[in-house]
């Protein structure tokens, strides 16, 4: 991990690397707060901002565009097993979201577990046809809300185990 850290270091600010690993489907927010508060030794309110930015841009373009890009890569296989592996998984999931609409997108957003975060928050709402003016204030909440948790445990303010 330090090799990456510094390799990228050499290449881009330290800033750009926690906004690009925020907005990454796996990483998100989760990843990149640490990093910026441990790795790079930022201060809070430097590493919250960063991490809550990065992880806040892509949820347009995946609101408005994952119908569209998921019908096409879908007339591959690769494209055919990765979307019905991903939707399948987040309909499975979406138990709380189905109940409670875009609430319930929050809270599922919010849960700093893995695959639970911004990116599909944005498959749960195309999934279960919650409209863009419901589903980004609740995935910015979501967001929101797991920036709060994240922070909190990395700092040893609150544990889990």
């Amino acid at each position: 991990m330090e090799r990456i850290i510094q390799f990228l270091s050499g290449i881009f600010s330290k800033e750009l690397i926690i906004l690009i690993i925020a907005a990454l489907p796996i990483s998100e927010l989760r990843g990149a707060l640490p990093l910026a508060l441990g790795a790079f030794h930022f201060p809070l309110i430097k590493a919250f901002s960063l991490s809550f930015v990065g992880n806040i841009i892509p949820i347009i373009p995946v609101l408005f565009f994952l119908n569209y890009f998921s019908q096409y890569c879908m007339r591959h296989n690769w494209g055919k097993k990765f979307f019905t592996w991903w939707f399948n998984r987040t309909r499975k999931h979406s138990e709380i979201i189905e109940k409670y609409e875009a609430l319930g997108l929050a809270i599922f957003v919010g849960i700093p577990l893995p695959m639970t975060g911004a990116w599909t928050g944005c498959v749960a709402a195309y999934l279960l046809g919650i409209k863009f003016r419901y589903a980004f204030p609740a995935i910015v909440l979501g967001v929101l809300i797991a920036g709060i948790i994240v922070s909190l445990t990395t700092l040893g303010l609150i544990k889990f185990f």
